[in-house]
C-alpha cells in the first residue's frame, strides 16, 4: 500500500469556526478539560466508518486508527487543556516526543502530522490550521531486478511426499508470486479478486482500487496457465480467487509472510513485501520501453508524479538510452 497518496482528501470543505466557544465551564466555574467537550472516541468511530465507506484498505484503516488513538491517548493525559491555544501547544509537544523518544522515521512524523490534521477537520475542528506539515524523504522503494524475481517464483516448489493441503497451497502460492509481478497488483486488491473479474482470453482482470476507482490489468500466458490451473484443480467453487484451507479470502499478513518466506528460500537477502513486486513490475517496464502512461494506467495512479516515484531507472539503464538518442540525433 502507497499511505502517501491523495487518500488526504476525505474531509469536506467546512467553515473553519470551532463548533463550541472555548474555554468552556462545568457548574462550578471551572475551566473543562478539551477531551471532555469533544466525543473523540465517537468521532473516531465515525472517521472509521467513512474510510470503511469509501473503500479505504484495511491496512490504511488500521495505520490511520492507530495513529488517531495515540494523539487521542495524548491529549488526554494532558493537563490544562482548555483551549485551541493549549491544544495547539500540547500537539507539537505531541509530535516533539514521538521525534526524540520513540525513534521514528521523519515519514512516519509526516503521516501523524496529516492524518490528526484531516481527522480533526473532518470533526469541524480546526485547531491545528497553522502547523505546517513537516517534510517527509522520498526514498525510493528498491526493487528486484530479473533473475530474483524468477528464482523467488522457481522457489516454490512443489514435492513428491506433499500432503494435498500443502500442495494446494504451494500451487495457490506459486500464482499469487506470478500474479503480483505480472500485474503490479497491490495486496489489498490482489487478496479481493473474483474470478468474475477475469477474462481469460483477454488476459485482463477487472480491479477496484482506491477510492472505488476500477482499472484494468494484464497477465501474460504463463501467469494465464498457472490460474487456469489453480482454478480447475484446486479451487473451482468458491468465488474468490484466492482461499485459505478454511475456504476463506486470503488475509494481506498471510500474504506478506508467503513473500518472506520464499525470498528467504531463494536467497534473496533484499526484503521482498508484495509492494516491492509492485514496484519491481513498474521499473522493469519502464527499462523495457513501456511509456509511463501506460505504466501509470495499469498502476492505478491518479497522479502521473507518483507513477515516477516507482519506477526507479538504474543509471546504466538511463545512459543505454541517452547514448542511443544521441548516436541517433547525430547520424
Amino acid at each position: 500500500m502507497n499511505i502517501f497518496s491523495d487518500q488526504y482528501s476525505l474531509s469536506n470543505e467546512k467553515p473553519k469556526l470551532s463548533p463550541v466557544r472555548l474555554p468552556a465551564y462545568d457548574d462550578r466555574g471551572e475551566k473543562k478539560h478539551i477531551c471532555s467537550i469533544f466525543d473523540f472516541e465517537e468521532m473516531l468511530d465515525n472517521y472509521v466508518i467513512e474510510m470503511e465507506i469509501r473503500n479505504y484498505s484495511e491496512n490504511t484503516i488500521k495505520t490511520y486508527k492507530s495513529i488517531i488513538r495515540n494523539m487521542i491517548d495524548y491529549m488526554n493525559n494532558e493537563e490544562k487543556l482548555y483551549d485551541e491555544k493549549h491544544f495547539l501547544a500540547s500537539f507539537k509537544r505531541y509530535i516533539r516526543d514521538l521525534r526524540k523518544n520513540k525513534d521514528v522515521a521523519q515519514n512516519y512524523i509526516y503521516l501523524n502530522t496529516v492524518v490528526s490534521k484531516k481527522f480533526l477537520e473532518f470533526n469541524e475542528i480546526h485547531f491545528l490550521d497553522e502547523i505546517k506539515n513537516p517534510k517527509r524523504t522520498k526514498a525510493l522503494p528498491k526493487s528486484l531486478n530479473e533473475k530474483e524475481v524468477h528464482d523467488l517464483i522457481e522457489s516454490v516448489v512443489i514435492a513428491e511426499d506433499d500432503s494435498q493441503m500443502k500442495r494446494t497451497a504451494k500451487i495457490r502460492d506459486k500464482v499469487i508470486l506470478s500474479l503480483l509481478y505480472s500485474t503490479g497488483l497491490r495486496i489489498s486488491e490482489l487478496v479481493k479478486l473474483n474470478k468474475k473479474d477475469i477474462d481469460f482470453d483477454e488476459r485482463t482482470i477487472r480491479v477496484r482500487g482506491k477510492g472505488d476507482k476500477d482499472r484494468i490489468v494484464l497477465f501474460d500466458e504463463k501467469t494465464k496457465d498457472l490460474i487456469t490451473n489453480y482454478i480447475e484443480n484446486e479451487n473451482p467453487d468458491s468465488e474468490y480467487l484466492f482461499i485459505n484451507k478454511n475456504g476463506r479470502k486470503l488475509t494481506p499478513r498471510y500474504v506478506q509472510l508467503m513473500i518472506k518466506r520464499y525470498a528467504k528460500e531463494a536467497g534473496i537477502e533484499k526484503k521482498v513485501t508484495p509492494h516491492v513486486l509492485r514496484h519491481s513490475f513498474a521499473t522493469h517496464l519502464l527499462k523495457n520501453g513501456v511509456d509511463i502512461r501506460v505504466i501509470q494506467q495499469l498502476l492505478g495512479h491518479s497522479s502521473l508524479s507518483t507513477t515516477q516515484i516507482y519506477t526507479n531507472v538504474d543509471m546504466d539503464t538511463i545512459k543505454t538510452v541517452y547514448d542511443q538518442a544521441r548516436d541517433w540525433v547525430l547520424i
